[in-house]
């Protein structure tokens, strides 16, 4: 069983910047694909950022240029720095690992408003 926790959402004014965070813990050995994806009520979830083991990113076109997944080397800890955040940022955010079949940690809120 993976356990995923996340951490760092909040309220912020538009323009502003927050740091998520995620770690994972449990039954892994091993560094996997992490992600982070978003759900803004009514809308379905959809994806933010992903990141390999390797470091390789990839980010949706609505978030290239602001925000950026990083990762530990060799952990399953990895973070989202965003950035220029807007009004239709706001979401829940979801950390996501690709280990035993993929599991979600409970989601962290991001409210953008002034």
């Amino acid at each position: 069983q993976v356990q995923l926790v996340e951490s760092g959402g909040g309220l912020v004014q538009p323009g502003g910047s927050l740091r998520l965070s995620c770690a994972a813990s449990g039954s892994i050995f091993a560094p996997y694909t992490m992600g982070w994806y978003r759900q803004a009520p009514g809308k379905q979830r959809e994806l933010v950022a992903t990141i390999t083991s390797g470091g390789d990113t990839n980010y949706a076109d609505f978030v290239k240029g602001r925000f950026a997944i990083s990762r530990i080397n060799g952990k399953n800890t990895v973070y989202l720095q965003m950035n220029s955040l807007k009004p239709e940022d706001t979401a829940v955010y979801y950390c996501y690992i690709a280990a035993r079949g993929g599991s979600w940690g409970p989601g962290t809120q991001v409210i953008v408003s002034s």
